[in-house]
């Protein structure tokens, strides 16, 4: 499969780690994406003192309205994933890093410009991405899930798309569907735009060489500027990662005291 700039995904299997693997990617390459499972990222201790201060006050709310046991724990999980990684990344600790949501539910880092991040899971697997670049969206989604058939061709595919399924042999048209439609929500989530932008309005080519986005009627519909990946995750699942760069440079250093506002800074680790 094609490699974005982003990298393969590297595997973070509960808060010890490992972070050496995370830093070094994104040092090398400006981004960063990492994913776990949701059983790895569960803490013992679920009680206020603990959560109250890792989740902070907006998400601690939602945790506690969730009634449903495993949407609770992977809402959970998710969030501790993306604030460790974004800790490290600002060399912080995971309650300094505020996390807050823009219009549509996209997460960001509150007081840090410069970097970008996205959040994504299904049933047991959940990804992180973080970049110094740009823009950045991530998508995961089970490989086996079935959607050929199931009118999803005409529901998220452009007919341009529609033909190049038809056009596979019918044994890989499934695994195709499902990569189309992780690159869509990659791209979607990295342009804020989520399942407001429809589908159908957007395609992807499927050539390993490079990924690229069309129009409907497959046109190019992107420059340079923008990188495209799909990887095979522990061969049951598939990620991909749409990168913007918007020419930020290659800046290394991202410690929350160089790159935030001193005086947000200071809010955040509570020194005012």
């Amino acid at each position: 499969m094609a490699t974005p700039t982003a990298g393969a995904p590297v595997h973070v299997r509960g808060p010890e780690g490992p972070w050496d693997d995370v830093l070094r990617p994104l040092s090398e390459r400006g981004t960063v994406v990492t994913y776990g499972r949701v059983t790895d990222w569960l803490p013992e201790d679920t009680g206020e003192r603990v959560l109250r201060p890792l989740l902070g006050p907006r998400d601690w709310g939602r945790f506690q309205r969730l009634t449903h046991r495993r949407v609770r724990d992977g809402f959970l999980a998710s969030r501790l994933l993306l604030k460790h990684t974004a800790a490290r990344v600002l060399s912080s600790t995971p309650e300094a890093v505020d996390l807050a949501y823009k219009p549509g539910g996209r997460p960001y880092l509150r007081g840090c410009d410069q970097i970008d991040i996205s959040l994504s899971h299904t049933e047991e697997v959940m990804v992180v991405g973080v970049t110094r670049r740009g823009l950045l969206g991530v998508d995961v989604e089970r490989a086996e899930r079935p959607m050929v058939g199931t009118g999803v061709e005409f529901q998220a595919c452009t007919p341009h798309e529609r033909e190049l399924l038809e056009s596979l042999p019918e044994q890989t048209r499934n695994s195709a569907l499902v990569r189309l439609w992780t690159l869509k929500e990659a791209y979607s989530k990295a342009i804020g735009q989520g399942l407001r932008f429809r589908f159908t309005e957007f395609g992807f080519t499927l050539d390993d060489a490079r990924v690229r986005l069309q129009r409907p009627d497959g046109s190019p519909g992107t420059g340079p500027e923008w990188s495209f990946g799909t990887f095979a995750l522990e061969s049951d699942y598939v990620v991909s990662a749409a990168l913007r760069d918007e020419g930020f440079g290659g800046t290394e250093d991202t410690a929350a005291d160089t790159t935030l506002d001193q005086g947000l800074l200071g809010v955040l680790l509570g020194r005012l």
